[in-house]
């Protein structure tokens, strides 16, 4: 008998880690620990991200202070004539 290829599913493999954990009943204090939890990893690796391109870019400290002081905002263009 031949084996038939697994379905694809629409979930993604979070969404079906996260499904398993759903099936437990947890306290109301577990799951704002796990909110927590779930928030500082994605807060992490967001930091990492923007360490690594600070440091391919060679941006120093001095050129955070430049950037904080810039005023990047698009002019408002007034439709008056």
């Amino acid at each position: 008998m031949e084996k038939q290829p697994a379905k694809s599913s629409s979930l993604s493999n979070l969404q079906r880690e996260m499904l398993k954990l759903y099936a437990q009943d947890v306290s109301e204090k577990d799951l704002i620990a796990i909110r927590y939890l779930i928030g500082q990893y994605f807060a992490e690796k967001a930091m990492d991200m923007a360490d690594e391109s600070w440091q391919k870019k060679g941006w120093t400290n001095e050129d955070a202070e430049e950037l904080l002081k810039a005023k990047m905002r698009t002019p408002y263009k007034s439709d008056k004539k």
